[in-house]
């Protein structure tokens, strides 16, 4: 029986799970940078809309066709592809040279979503009904990814097992890395 504390909270989830990438990767993580310029409220509730459309649009797209589901499980690269592009694009801090514009990154963006995730994530530990389960686990290692992709980390540094992945059931924040996987 699990008898470690759960996580209750968005924001407990999403530190939870940075803490677990430290672990992981074995060094403080790095926040990407801002551009300086100040976000009006009403233009970051747009642009996390935006993202938050974009999540339901790729997980209704699975949920009806499938079509990314191999023989372990679908991928988050092909099953979210417009979400993991946006993030990317949220996040960008160089253009080319030619570009006509120049780099707006807009990280605190990437963290309301983050906060979204985490919220679906424990709002679908607490569902019954229609087999929660595969849009638990397409959400949780969502916003693994994006942690990954927000904090400048490669798939390849945390390996096959990104972190969280297994402790995405149970939410135990002291799990050490090295139980998972």
């Amino acid at each position: 029986m699990d008898t470690s504390p759960r996580v209750t909270s968005s924001e407990a989830l999403v530190e939870s799970r940075r803490q677990s990438l430290r672990e992981t990767v074995g060094r403080s993580l790095q926040a990407p940078p801002a551009d300086g310029s100040p976000l009006p409220e009403e233009r970051r509730r747009y642009l996390l809309g935006e993202a938050r459309d974009l999540y339901w649009n790729d997980l209704e797209w699975e949920n009806v066709t499938g079509e990314e589901e191999l023989e372990g499980g679908p991928l988050i690269e092909l099953t979210f592809p417009g979400v993991l592009a946006y993030v990317r694009g949220l996040l960008l801090n160089e253009v080319p040279d030619d570009s006509p514009v120049g780099p707006s990154p807009r990280p605190q963006v990437v963290e309301d979503f983050l906060h979204f995730l985490a919220e679906r994530v424990l709002e679908l530990e607490e569902e019954a009904g229609d087999d929660p389960a595969q849009d638990l686990s397409l959400t949780s290692d969502l916003l693994d990814q994006v942690l990954l992709i927000y904090h400048g980390i490669s798939p390849e540094d945390v390996g096959p097992d990104q972190p969280g992945r297994e402790a995405s059931r149970d939410h135990s924040p002291e799990r050490p890395a090295a139980d998972r996987g």
